[in-house]
């Protein structure tokens, strides 16, 4: 029996930790692929099942933000607010580099 993690596993894991979420989706959104980005959020509201476990009850948002996200299909922005901010994260913007012209 193989006495290593999955990639998915370790992925999992290491999203529960805000500043690694963080970096994830930092860097899926640079990417901008909305495949990616979906991806990355699923996998962020995993981690976010995982820490919770099923004994708390969650919030309606980020109840539906998941089974979106399960079903394939995409979160409105609410629901993607609360997903993060259950993480301990927060949407923001920034401004665009240039690119020379």
């Amino acid at each position: 029996m193989p006495t290593h993690k999955s990639y998915h596993s370790y992925l999992i894991e290491s999203l529960k930790d805000p500043a690694e979420a963080a970096a994830y989706l930092d860097a899926v959104l640079e990417d901008g692929d909305l495949k990616h980005i979906l991806l990355a959020l699923k996998n962020l509201a995993e981690a976010r099942r995982d820490l919770i476990g099923t004994s708390e009850e969650l919030a309606s948002d980020w109840k539906n933000c998941y089974q979106s996200l399960v079903q394939g299909e995409t979160p409105g922005l609410p629901a993607i607010a609360t997903l993060l901010s259950e993480l301990g994260l927060k949407l923001s913007v920034t401004v665009k580099e240039r690119q020379p012209v």
